[in-house]
């Protein structure tokens, strides 16, 4: 039987991101298949999407957002829940560090990248990392 382990966070705040990657760091260390560990360079793209998604969450939205985590065992499932039905919008990425770069990130990085909006309002992204 496959094992699947989950993380739910509700995060607000200007350490919002910071908060996620803590609490997401040893969770990402589980093992997903018979104590086989996430490789590393799937936890730090793993890691960079949730920095991503957590921060425009808060940043572009009122209240805070939830994370949830989801370890399958083919990839792990990222999904940013937040109060704005506004969509992500790409813009060009800044070369001087003045963003626009986190929605390119995220398509790149990750697949299955979904919006669900809410019939009450607000949108979940979701989007998994392969591992």
């Amino acid at each position: 039987m496959p094992l699947h382990l989950m993380l739910h966070l509700d995060l607000d705040g200007r350490a919002a991101a910071a908060d996620a990657r803590h609490a997401a760091r040893p969770f990402l260390a589980s093992p997903v298949r018979e104590d086989q560990p996430v490789p590393p360079v799937v936890q730090d793209a793993a890691l960079l999407l949730i920095s991503e998604l957590v921060t425009n969450a808060v940043r572009h939205t009122a209240g805070g957002c939830a994370l949830d985590l989801c370890l399958e065992p083919e990839a792990i499932a990222i999904d940013v829940t937040d109060t704005s039905s506004a969509e992500p919008r790409p813009r060009r990425p800044d070369q001087r560090g003045e963003g626009g770069w986190g929605w390119h990130l995220v398509n790149r990085l990750g697949t299955d990248v979904r919006i669900r909006h809410h019939p009450a309002g607000g949108k979940t992204i979701h989007v998994l990392v392969p591992c």
